[in-house]
C-alpha cells in the first residue's frame, strides 16, 4: 500500500522522486528510491544517493550542545553573548541564551544570513524572549559557532565526532560542498522563479549548491537516516552506548512552546517538533533546501520511525508518505486493519466552490467573476479563463501567466477564519470572529495592487492611491536559491508584499513586514533614484529592483 501511495504522490505532486527509510527499534525495516534523479535520461533514485535534509539538521545541533552541557561546558540559560560576545544582534527586549535559540523564542528575525551583507548592521530582536514562537535559521547558525566555540573544532567536525561516528552514518556530511556532488541526487527547481506557480508547473534541473550552515547544511543517505531514528526512538541510546543521557533527552524533547505554524497541535522543542498521532507522541520536522525537502516522523510509543525526501522545490513537503508510512507500521505491529491510502491533496478542488461564485467590481468599473464548475473555480477576467488552484481557504493561485505573479485572496464579511483567511495576513486568524459564529459571506478579493469587492461588502469601495508610497512599489530580486523574486505593491493606502503580507511604517524608508505587532521581519528600502528605492533588505536578503514588469 506504501508503494502505490508513494507512486501516486509523486506523479500527483509534480516530483521526479523520493527517498525513504523506515525503522524499528532494533533494525532498519526498509529503505527505498522511487522516480528518477534524472527523468529525461531515466536515472533512478537509488538508496545509496544522497539528500539535502534541511531544518532535520537543526536536531542534530540540539543533540551535540546537550552532549556539551552534559560535559559541563555550556549553561542553556547564559547569555549567548557571553560566549559569542561579536554576534551581530541587538537584544533589546532581554538577553537571548542558547535556550532561546533552540526553540525559536529569542525574538531575532528569520534570516539564513547571521551575518549583514552591511558590516553595521545587526539582527534586531522585537520581542521579549520566551514570548513569542518565531522560526529563526540564524538562530541555529550562531549555535553552529557555539558549538565550535565550546568543542574547540569547526561545528560539522563535532557533528561527525558525536553522532555520526558513534551512530555508524558513514554516508552523511554535514557540510554540502561540490565534493560530494556526485554521489548526490540530481535535483530540481520550477523553470520561473519570479511567480506563484502551479502544481504542474514545468521544472528545471537545479545549479551547483553549496552550504555549511548549522541551520540545515546535513546529506544523508536513507540508511543512515534509518540509524539515526532508531537513536531517537532509543531515547539517545545508541549501538555502542548513550548519545544523550536520559536526562538531555528528556530536555530535547520537553514541549516548550506551541508551533501551530508547523502544525495545528505542535509544540517545539530543542531542535525538534513534538505533536501527536494516534494517541502517541511523535517527534518531527521538515527540512526546506533550495531543491530538496525532506520529512521525519518518530513515534516514541510505538517504536518506528519513518524519513522521506523529495529532489525538488516547489511548495509541498512529503510530511503525507511519512506520516502513513508509521500508521501502516503501527498498525501492522497491532495486528489492526490496515488505514485507508490518503489521497493526495487535489489543488483544483474547493469544498463549497459555489460560495465564491459571485462578481466582484473595483472601485474602477473593472470586475472579476467567480465561477464555480462543481468543485473547481475558474475565474472571468475580460475575455481569459482563468483556473485556480488552492494554496489554502480562501487563497488560490493561478497556472496561468500573468495571473500567476500573485495569489487571489478571498476573505469573508469579518474575516471569520473557519472559511477563509484576512486579507491583513496570510495565516489564519481569529481576529474580528467570534466563537461558533457562521461564515459571514464572501466580501472581498485581491490580487497584488487590486481590489475588487462583491455586493455583501458594506465599506467604503475605494482603492485611493497614494503618491507617496508609489515610488515603493516594484519587482525586486535576490539572487540567491532561496530568495528569488519580491513584488512590492500599493493597495488601498498600504503597501504590501507579494499582495499578501503588509508593511507598516516604524521609521524612514523602514517598515515592519507581516501582520503581528511584535514580528522582527522588517523591510528596509535604500538608494533612491527618483522616488523608486534601488535596494531592498528583508529578512537578511538584498533584493534589488528591476525595471522589468
Amino acid at each position: 500500500m506504501l508503494d502505490a501511495f508513494v507512486s501516486l504522490y509523486l506523479a500527483e505532486m509534480n516530483c521526479p522522486g523520493l527517498t525513504l527509510a523506515l525503522t524499528g527499534r532494533e533494525r532498519t525495516i526498509r529503505t527505498q528510491g522511487y522516480g528518477f534523479s534524472d527523468p529525461a535520461a531515466q536515472v533512478p533514485i537509488t538508496t545509496d544517493l544522497l539528500f539535502e535534509i534541511g531544518s532535520i539538521t537543526k536536531s542534530f545541533v540540539a543533540i551535540a550542545l546537550l552532549q556539551i552541557r552534559e560535559e559541563g561546558k555550556l549553561d542553556l540559560d547564559r547569555n549567548v553573548l557571553e560566549y559569542l560576545p561579536w554576534l551581530p544582534i541587538e537584544a533589546g527586549y532581554g538577553p537571548i541564551t542558547a535556550h532561546h535559540l533552540l526553540n525559536h523564542t529569542s525574538g531575532l528575525p528569520d534570516t539564513l544570513n547571521l551575518f549583514p551583507s552591511d558590516p553595521h548592521e545587526r539582527l534586531v530582536q522585537s520581542f521579549k524572549p520566551g514570548e513569542h514562537f518565531h522560526y529563526c535559521n540564524a538562530g541555529f547558525e550562531a549555535l553552529g559557532y557555539l558549538i565550535e566555540k565550546l568543542d574547540g573544532a569547526p561545528w560539522q567536525a563535532s557533528i561527525r565526532k558525536r553522532i555520526f561516528e558513534p551512530l555508524g552514518m558513514r554516508d552523511s556530511f554535514a557540510v554540502i560542498t561540490n565534493d560530494t556532488l556526485h554521489r548526490r541526487a540530481r535535483s530540481w527547481v520550477p523553470r520561473y522563479d519570479d511567480q506563484a506557480e502551479g502544481r504542474h508547473a514545468e521544472l528545471a534541473p537545479a545549479g551547483a549548491f553549496m552550504f555549511g550552515d548549522a541551520a540545515g547544511s546535513i546529506e544523508s543517505t536513507p540508511g543512515d537516516m534509518a540509524r539515526y531514528m532508531r537513536m531517537l526512538i532509543g531515547r539517545g541510546q545508541g549501538p555502542s552506548g548513550r548519545v544523550l543521557s536520559e536526562e538531555s533527552f528528556r530536555l530535547f524533547t520537553k514541549p516548550v512552546i506551541e508551533s501551530k505554524e508547523l502544525g495545528p497541535t505542535a509544540f517545539y522543542g530543542y531542535g525538534i517538533a513534538i505533536d501527536h498521532l494516534d494517541g502517541h507522541t511523535i517527534l518531527r520536522h521538515t527540512g526546506g533546501m533550495a531543491s530538496f525537502i525532506s520529512s521525519i516522523v518518530v513515534d516514541l510509543d510505538a517504536g518506528f520511525g519513518a524519513f522521506a525526501s523529495v529532489n525538488a522545490a516547489h511548495g509541498f513537503r512529503p510530511n503525507p508518505v511519512t506520516l502513513y508510512a508509521v500508521q501502516l507500521l503501527n498498525a501492522e505491529a497491532q495486528k489492526k486493519p490496515l488505514p485507508p491510502r490518503p489521497m493526495p491533496p487535489d489543488p483544483t478542488f474547493v469544498a463549497e466552490a459555489g460560495a465564491y461564485a459571485k462578481t466582484y467590481t473595483a472601485p474602477d468599473g473593472r470586475t472579476i467573476e467567480a465561477v464555480a464548475d462543481g468543485n473547481s473555480l475558474f475565474l472571468r477576467i475580460q475575455e481569459d479563463k482563468v483556473p485556480l488552484e488552492m494554496v489554502r481557504p480562501g487563497v488560490f493561485i493561478s497556472p496561468v501567466r500573468p495571473y500567476a505573479k500573485f495569489p487571489f485572496v478571498f476573505t469573508r464579511l469579518g474575516g471569520n477564519p473557519t472559511a477563509a483567511i484576512t486579507v491583513e495576513s496570510p495565516k489564519e486568524s481569529t481576529a474580528g470572529s467570534k466563537e461558533n459564529e457562521p461564515p459571514g459571506p464572501l466580501a472581498e478579493l485581491v490580487w497584488g495592487p487590486d481590489w475588487f469587492a462583491s455586493s455583501d461588502y458594506q465599506g467604503v469601495r475605494e482603492n485611493t492611491p497614494a503618491p507617496h508610497l508609489a515610488g515603493y512599489a516594484g519587482h525586486y530580486r535576490a539572487e540567491s536559491p532561496w530568495a528569488g523574486s519580491l513584488r512590492v505593491v500599493v493597495r488601498r493606502g498600504r503597501l504590501w508584499l507579494d499582495g499578501t503580507t503588509p508593511l507598516s511604517p516604524i521609521g524612514p524608508d523602514l517598515f515592519r513586514a507581516g501582520a503581528e505587532v511584535w514580528s522582527p521581519e522588517i523591510a528596509a528600502f535604500h538608494h533612491f533614484v527618483d522616488s523608486k528605492p534601488q535596494l531592498l533588505k528583508l529578512s537578511g536578503f538584498d533584493f534589488w529592483r528591476i525595471e522589468a514588469e
